[in-house]
């Protein structure tokens, strides 16, 4: 046999092969592959066409014609098969993925008011009855409205008390909201009744504190400001916060901004002040700070201190809530756990 007719009989060998390769193939992938085997550049017909250097000048462009003849019909059946292959492979994803559109659908959970803010507003709806109005200040102060204008230079030992988390020399991040009174007392026409809410920050974090929490301030600037018109607002916003039957007690403080301070507690609404585990059973919880403005702030805020008179008070948010709510753990409205959020 000459060598032309042995690379025939090679020819159609692989020619054979290749068509049972490919129709035996079971997905498109598999199909690839075999293509790949038998038509690629390290393929069987690759392979082949270099023995075609030992036929004779004239034999090589038959063979060569007979060879991309063989090429073309696997190419067609190539692609015949594929588009078979991924209709096949099309129809089988559709049947496992398909939708039973009679089954009832995932419930979806719907988001509700954080209870810091449902307290919040309950505030500001309380406090607006009497005539106070909200503003907002920056959390990032810096350190004269966050200390030096509220009677806190930088020897004073009050800065002890609260933990700064301080930007730079000139920068904290506000560990009270008492910053927005010298806002308010420095760009507003006085007399005024001012609220201000808002999230404050210290470096501390247990089972009773966070690192960032919230506070409402409140201030009220007049001709006339007594401590019995404190007591008289504070009384006001217990009975309409927790209750008719709530009382307060003003215990003599500390606080720089004001003189005389005065820490306020509520009568336990949880027992009607008999004593529990809220309360510590005392029957009266710590809600709030207050005083009188003190004449240094006024001054700061390059306001007359024989003129005008001033009161202003602080709740913490979160202890608030803590009260109405019976929470244990402070550290849970952070959480974002849907279970508790849920209560609310």
């Amino acid at each position: 046999m000459n060598i032309y007719a042995m690379l025939q009989d090679k020819l159609q060998a692989i020619r054979e092969e290749a068509v049972a390769a490919f129709k035996a193939a079971t997905s498109s992938k598999d199909l690839y592959d075999q293509k790949v085997k038998y038509l690629g550049k390290k393929g069987s017909f690759s392979e082949l066409m270099k023995e075609m250097g030992k036929l004779s000048k004239d034999e090589r462009p038959k063979f060569g014609q007979l060879v991309n003849e063989v090429k073309n019909t696997l190419e067609d059946l190539f692609k015949e098969l594929t588009d078979a292959l991924k209709e096949k492979e099309l129809n089988a994803s559709l049947e496992d993925e398909r939708i039973d559109m009679s089954l009832p659908g995932n419930r979806m959970r719907l988001g509700k008011k954080h209870p810091i803010n449902m307290v919040i507003d309950e505030l500001v709806d309380i406090f607006s009855r009497i005539g106070f109005s909200v503003r907002l200040g920056p959390l990032i102060e810096r350190d004269r409205y966050n200390f030096e204008a509220l009677n806190i230079p930088a020897d004073h030992p009050a800065r002890d008390m609260q933990d700064t988390f301080y930007i730079d020399e000139q920068h904290v991040l506000r560990t009270q909201t008492s910053p927005i009174q010298i806002h308010s007392l420095e760009n507003e026409s006085l007399p005024l009744r001012v609220l201000g809410p808002g999230a404050v920050f210290r470096s501390d974090y247990d089972v009773s504190h966070l690192p960032m929490f919230h506070q409402i301030e409140g201030i009220l600037v007049d001709k006339e400001v007594s401590m019995a018109d404190l007591k008289g607002i504070l009384a006001y916003f217990a009975k309409e916060f927790f209750g008719p039957n709530v009382k307060i007690r003003l215990r003599p403080s500390f606080f720089p901004f004001t003189e005389p301070s005065a820490e306020v507690d509520c009568s336990c609404a949880v027992c009607d002040a008999k004593g529990c585990r809220m309360c510590g059973h005392t029957g009266w919880i710590e809600v709030a700070g207050c005083g009188l403005v003190h004449p240094n702030v006024f001054k700061e805020a390059g306001l007359d201190a024989e003129k005008w008179q001033g009161l202003a008070f602080g709740m913490g948010i979160e202890r608030l809530a803590v009260v109405k709510y019976g929470v244990r753990d402070i550290r849970l409205f952070n959480e974002n756990d849907m279970d508790f959020l849920g209560q609310f």
